[in-house]
C-alpha cells in the first residue's frame, strides 16, 4: 500500500479496492463467504483515526426488512443492497466517540467524483453530521431517503450542510442527481 500519503481516506479506499478485487460478491449478496475475521485490530477508539468495519456475509442476519440495520454492535450490515453499486463503501466507520462528524461530498468514486467519504458512519445519538463539498464533480446534494433532510444542489468547495441525529436507527441518503451512479451513504445512529 505505498500509494500517496497514507491518510485515512487513502487507506480506506485501498482496503476497499483490495477487498473488492479479492472477493467475489462482496456487495452483501453472498452467503457464507467474505471476511477473514480480522476485525480485532484497531481496538482503541481515537477520533482522529476511526476504524471501518468491513461488510461481511452477516453472520447474525441482522437486517430489518425495511432497510434498517438492526445489528447494533455486529458491524455486519448489509443495508439491503443499498451499497451494491457503490465502489467506495469499505464498511461502517465508527465515529461514536465524536460529537460532530464530517463526511465529504464529491469524493473520488463510482467513475468520477460521485462519492461520499466515508460512505457509511456509525455515530451516537445527538451527533451532528456535517457534509462538506470538495468542489469536485458537478453539483451535488444530500437527501435522506426517508425525507427527514435534504440540502440544496451545490458545486462550490467548502459548502456545508449539517443534520443532528437525535434518535437511533439507520438513515440512508444519496445525491439525487447521481444516485443511479452509486453516490449513496448511510448514517447508523446508536
Amino acid at each position: 500500500m505505498s500509494d500517496r500519503s497514507p491518510d485515512r481516506r487513502t487507506v480506506l479506499r485501498a482496503t476497499g479496492l483490495v477487498a473488492a478485487g479479492g472477493l467475489t460478491g462482496l456487495a452483501g449478496c453472498t452467503a457464507g463467504s467474505g471476511g477473514d475475521g480480522g476485525s480485532g485490530e484497531g481496538d482503541s477508539t481515537d477520533t482522529d483515526e476511526p476504524t471501518a468495519t468491513p461488510e461481511s456475509s452477516g453472520d447474525d442476519g441482522s437486517s430489518g426488512g425495511d432497510g434498517t440495520d438492526t445489528g447494533g454492535d455486529s458491524g455486519n450490515a448489509s443495508f439491503d443492497g443499498w451499497f451494491d453499486d457503490v465502489d467506495n463503501y469499505d464498511g461502517v466507520v465508527d465515529e461514536t466517540s465524536a460529537d460532530e462528524v464530517t463526511v465529504e461530498v464529491g469524493t473520488e468514486a463510482n467513475g468520477g467524483y460521485y462519492g461520499f467519504g466515508p460512505a457509511a458512519v456509525r455515530v451516537s445519538t445527538g451527533t451532528t453530521v456535517v457534509w462538506e463539498w470538495t468542489g469536485q464533480g458537478s453539483s451535488h446534494n444530500v437527501a435522506a431517503e426517508d425525507g427527514s433532510f435534504e440540502s440544496e444542489l451545490v458545486s462550490e468547495e467548502g459548502h456545508t450542510f449539517s443534520h443532528t441525529f437525535d434518535s437511533s436507527g439507520t438513515t440512508k441518503y444519496a445525491c439525487t442527481p447521481h444516485k443511479a451512479m452509486g453516490m449513496k451513504g448511510v448514517v447508523v445512529v446508536e
